[in-house]
């Protein structure tokens, strides 16, 4: 087994911009937050190489192709434009003479792996989704004002990105991405989602590669779901990228049948973005505020959109949860906010989990915001 995340390097703990040292800087990225914001071109000069170091480990492109003559994509908001011989940014899709092949996120094939999580799970939307609170009974719970004891959620774990963040907490995908498997078809896996299966959440890796299949997946439960007189409630766990076609669909397939839709915002700071995650993070952002303001009042009984922000040391501040906030009670101050504590990871390795102090700060800030529903997640983890 090989770990791609290990490697050797120089000047850790040292910003490669301004030359400063300390905890505050990751040798995942080797710049400082500070560089980030005011030096960015130096800052993601430093960045882009490490993004390039990290993908070529799994045969992945360092940046979403943008060939002349290239055939596009058109998934999500990469905008691959893939050259003969080329390979998108999540890995799953190929230029085969002038012509595009997907491996992945077609309704006969995804590349996936998935299983059964016994409700109540740890699902970000854990404190007020159906499944784990009995809200929306009957409609779209089995029980009342209580978890879904002895029913299950189908945890669909999708095996490819359209964000590179080097924190990511599940940097296995990239083993799926690499191999273009296990494939399971869209009909193959909605027959999964039988007997005591209520929902079905799509996380991964990231759905917005494969949406077609995703899609298909969830319309097949929910005629089957209907057609038996069971719940079948569709979930997202997303960082918001795919193109508004397959978002809106998305979104009207969790209203129908009790689900939502959780935009995992990473921050604020398009540059810090960038840096952390590869690419920007705007479209992300404009499809949140999408569903916001298109979607979120036509089920006041339940949310269909809810945000998480994963609060990285020494990058993701009270700064940016700050603006995030503003942003999120810009269009509703109703949508849950969810802050998550971080645990190293992957290229992040070498950071500290999130601190007590620093957790506290971005909860009171983001109140200070206007949001009204705001939680700490994973608050087991902090220092």
């Amino acid at each position: 087994m090989f770990l791609p995340f290990i490697s050797l390097r120089i000047d850790l703990g040292k910003c490669k911009v301004c030359g400063g040292s300390g905890r505050s800087v990751t040798v995942g990225l080797g710049v400082c937050l500070r560089c980030i914001r005011e030096r960015p071109e130096d800052a993601l000069h430093v960045t882009e190489v490490a993004h390039i170091r990290a993908r070529e480990s799994y045969g992945l492109p360092g940046f979403p192709p943008k060939s002349e003559g290239g055939v596009p994509c058109g998934v999500c908001w990469n905008d691959c434009r893939i050259g003969s011989g080329e390979v998108g940014f999540c890995g799953l899709v190929s230029n085969v003479e002038g012509r595009l092949v997907r491996h992945g996120g077609t309704a006969s094939n995804g590349v996936l792996e998935w299983y059964y999580d016994p409700l109540p799970t740890n699902c970000v939307a854990w404190w007020f989704c159906p499944g784990c609170t009995g809200a929306g009974y009957p409609k779209y719970s089995w029980s009342n004002s209580r978890p879904e004891y002895g029913h299950s959620n189908l945890a669909v774990f999708y095996g490819a990105c359209s964000y590179d963040c080097l924190f990511c907490q599940n940097y296995h995908f990239r083993l799926l991405s690499a191999k273009k498997e296990p494939t399971v078809s869209a009909e193959s896996l909605a027959s999964r989602a039988s007997g005591n299966v209520s929902c079905i959440c799509y996380f991964g890796g990231d759905p917005s590669p494969q949406m077609p299949h995703a899609i298909r997946t969830s319309e097949l439960a929910i005629e089957k779901a209907k057609a038996e007189g069971r719940i079948m409630r569709i979930c997202w766990e997303t960082n918001g990228y795919m193109k508004p076609q397959f978002l809106e669909r998305a979104v009207e397939l969790s209203l129908e049948s009790g689900g939502n839709i959780k935009f995992d915002l990473k921050c604020w700071d398009e540059n810090l973005a960038k840096a952390m995650c590869g690419v920007s993070n705007k479209p992300s952002l404009e499809n949140f505020k999408t569903v916001g303001e298109k979607f979120y009042k036509r089920r006041s009984e339940l949310p269909v959109l809810t945000a998480s922000t994963l609060l990285v040391p020494s990058y993701v501040d009270v700064d940016e949860i700050r603006n995030l906030s503003s942003f999120i009670s810009g269009i509703d101050v109703s949508i849950p906010y969810t802050l998550l504590a971080f645990a190293p990871n992957y290229e992040m390795y070498d950071l500290q989990t999130t601190s007590r102090k620093h957790a506290y700060e971005c909860l009171e800030a983001a109140r200070e915001e206007g949001l009204q529903n705001v939680r700490l997640g994973n608050s087991q983890l902090l220092s």
